[in-house]
């Protein structure tokens, strides 16, 4: 009787196969919404454990096609330490190596080109509080001024000070990133940052003057979030967002 052959799933851990799964899943999602850019963004995810690796979307293939399997992964100089016959886009790890190396809580870092994010990142003003999807990515934002393509790495200190501590970073002329502890903080994060820049954008082409909430009521907002989410944050809304996709397709957990 022939052997079966391994699969990626018999190769890693148990958590890194979760890893795994989440990570696939939001790149479904991305597309889904209609946020991707073709092959150009990423999101990547630190596998569980000691060592500094981490996954990222294999450079070609569309985000509707990304499965589990199909993630490489990468050390943090973006080399791959596990065998795939993919490669990644090495201006895409620029950042996400930065931010990785720089913020231990940073275990998911979603970098996207929307839109309605660009659109907003090469607005002079930024992000306005005008709505209560703004509140929430208000509470933690930061911004970066365009250094063209992301292939300097002289750029990422400069980066990584204007991130600071905050996990909603709008690159000036370029897009959105935002951070997380797990891929659902960060997909979550990125859902409140793109829909508050299209609601601005809506908003501004009425044409009339826009009302601006007090700064009071944002700086209150994360405890009223805490309250709203009971305390659970993305992981309540994650679930239903799985089951979205294994409706629609449950092929990325392959």
């Amino acid at each position: 009787m022939q052997a079966r052959t391994a699969t990626v799933r018999d190769m890693v851990s148990v958590e890194e196969w979760q890893a795994r799964l989440d990570l696939a899943a939001a790149y479904r999602l991305v597309a889904l919404f209609g946020w991707d850019d073709l092959i150009f963004t990423h999101i990547s995810a630190r596998v569980p454990g000691p060592e500094h690796h981490f996954l990222i979307n294999p450079y070609g293939l569309m985000f509707d096609e990304i499965t589990a399997s199909s993630l490489v992964k990468v050390g943090l100089d973006g080399k791959k330490v596990m065998d795939s016959s993919y490669d990644i886009n090495p201006a895409g790890f620029t950042i996400h190596s930065a931010v990785h190396a720089a913020r231990e809580d940073a275990l998911c870092v979603m970098h996207l080109h929307t839109r309605h994010g660009v659109a907003i990142s090469a607005q002079k003003q930024g992000l306005l509080p005008i709505s209560q999807q703004s509140l929430f990515a208000l509470a933690s934002i930061a911004y970066h001024d365009y250094e063209g393509l992301a292939l300097n790495e002289g750029e990422k200190p400069r980066l990584v000070m204007d991130l600071g501590d905050k996990n909603n970073l709008i690159l000036r002329n370029h897009g959105l990133l935002t951070i997380g502890g797990n891929v659902a903080e960060a997909f979550l994060a990125m859902y409140n940052l793109e829909r508050s820049c299209e609601i601005q954008l809506m908003a501004d082409a009425g044409g009339a003057e826009l009302v601006e909430i007090s700064k009071p009521i944002l700086n209150g907002i994360e405890a009223q979030v805490k309250v709203v989410t009971k305390g659970l944050g993305a992981d309540l809304v994650w679930p239903g967002l799985l089951r979205k996709l294994d409706r629609i397709d449950g092929s990325y957990r392959e």
